[in-house]
């Protein structure tokens, strides 16, 4: 850990500035739209002539509203206002009884024995991610490593939900299409918190709504060509047959095309995404301490060998993991998740009528300044301490937390530390004087302009 300085992070605003100006500010860049404050407040409040929302750091009201009383806490429909053009009705936003039909015909597909047969796809599209990097490296070369990660985190989520790799016509389409969608489309519509009558027609960004429709066209030529290997019986073994042919234990009722649409369009958005993010992010802080990434290489280096990885050989990659844990503490993929209570509640001081919105920031969270040791810095070895155990136990929630966690976590746990090890194993990575990331809430936690680093062989990968 480099103890004289922080990695990057943005500037806070002023204490007190007017509502107009805060959302100017808020649509422009979440975080540098929030004052220095909110690092060691327990509860803030936020009142506009249109909505009241109130931002909980305390751990005792996010255990309530993630899981004492996750029914009580719902997702708030601004989320699904301003994702449903490419969501539709998936898992993501769905709340109530069709959400947790949606979730016992999913998690299945997710449960530990399954984990382990994808570990061959991730560790192809490792290959395929270093093969990559080799043909545009040369000994010093700089490049933009989100490009990279997300390409990776891309064909990933294909090989192992389609058993279909990237070079696919319809893969490279739609990976494409996403691309554009994370550039036009912001983590939040602040339009979708102005209360409006259903049948008002949404002012939502043209090409957003444009790029929406492409992907879930692209998704549905995908599944229905699915579908029909299913009824034919030559469907691969793999995640989406797993959950396409997956009966609701309840209902007996299994997920029909445009269910599954929805579906894969979550899959893709939060699978690719976040494990793209979390792995830029990884590598950034390994360049920014060149300590922590020598000792991480050593760690890679005896447990790999100069041979192919294997699946029990990342469960032994101890630091690894704790590298790539303190990352999603630092540079959570996911920034903000927003609640509304159903109920009239008190929090702290506060009376919050029904129908507030309720935001948990992890990036907040993940930094107070009353709750963690060097809550800015970057220093994997604290989930070894008494502060870092009590804290990842009660303040930390990178997949979020209770009945809502992200299904997908197992599965991001041997993705993310994998990808990074193979990549550690085979290039030193060094920071660009001048180019430090700015980290931006999009969809996703991503870097203004990129993550540059200056990349050198090591020779002696594989």
């Amino acid at each position: 850990m480099t103890p004289d300085k922080i990695p990057a992070k943005p500037a806070s605003r002023p204490d007190k500035v007017s509502m107009w100006r805060h959302m100017r500010m808020f649509r422009e860049d979440i975080f540098s739209s929030q004052p220095a404050k909110l690092y060691r407040a327990w509860m803030a409040e936020f009142r506009t002539p249109f909505f009241r929302s109130f931002m909980i750091n305390q751990p005792d009201l996010i255990k309530k509203v993630l899981k004492d009383r996750p029914d009580d806490f719902p997702k708030s429909k601004v989320v699904q206002e301003s994702l449903e053009t490419l969501l539709g009705n998936s898992v993501f936003v769905t709340n109530g009884e069709v959400w947790k039909r949606q979730r016992r015909i999913i998690d299945p597909a997710f449960e530990g024995g399954r984990l382990k047969e994808t570990f061959g796809p991730m560790l192809v599209c490792g290959q395929a991610a270093l093969e990559r990097l080799r043909t545009e490296v040369g000994s010093g070369q700089i490049v933009e490593m989100e490009a990279h990660t997300a390409h990776a985190a891309a064909d990933v989520i294909f090989r192992t939900l389609f058993s279909m790799p990237i070079t696919d016509d319809v893969a490279t389409e739609v990976f494409s299409q996403f691309r554009e969608y994370q550039r036009t489309q912001p983590l939040l519509n602040l339009a979708s918190f102005i209360p409006l009558p259903k049948w008002m027609p949404r002012f939502r960004n043209r090409q957003t709504t444009k790029t929406s429709a492409a992907i879930r066209a692209l998704i549905g030529k995908i599944t229905e060509q699915r579908m029909q290997e299913i009824a034919a019986g030559t469907a691969p073994d793999d995640l989406a047959t797993k959950i396409m042919t997956t009966p609701d234990p309840v209902t007996g009722d299994v997920f029909d095309t445009e269910e599954m649409i929805d579906q894969v369009a979550i899959f893709f958005l939060a699978g690719h995404e976040t494990s793209a993010s979390a792995l830029a992010w990884s590598l950034y802080l390994l360049a920014f301490d060149p300590a922590v990434q020598e000792r991480m290489f050593q760690e890679v280096a005896k447990v790999f060998g100069k041979g192919s990885p294997t699946f029990p050989q990342v469960n032994q990659l101890k630091f690894t993991k704790a590298v790539f844990r303190e990352t999603m503490r630092l540079y959570p993929p996911v920034p903000g998740m927003i609640r509304s209570n159903l109920k009239p509640e008190k929090f702290r001081d506060r009376d919050l009528p029904p129908g507030c919105q309720v935001l948990l920031s992890p990036w907040h969270l993940h930094r107070h300044e009353r709750l963690w040791d060097n809550p800015h810095g970057f220093d994997p070895d604290r989930w070894t301490t008494a502060n870092g155990k009590k804290c990842m136990r009660e303040a930390y929630i990178p997949f979020s937390a209770g009945p809502r966690v992200c299904t997908g976590s197992g599965f991001a746990m041997i993705e993310g530390p994998l990808l990074l090890a193979m990549m550690v194993r085979e290039f030193r990575f060094e920071l660009v004087e001048g180019r430090d990331p700015v980290p931006v809430a999009h969809l996703t936690l991503r870097a203004k302009d990129g993550i540059h680093l200056k990349l050198t062989p090591r020779g002696g990968g594989v």
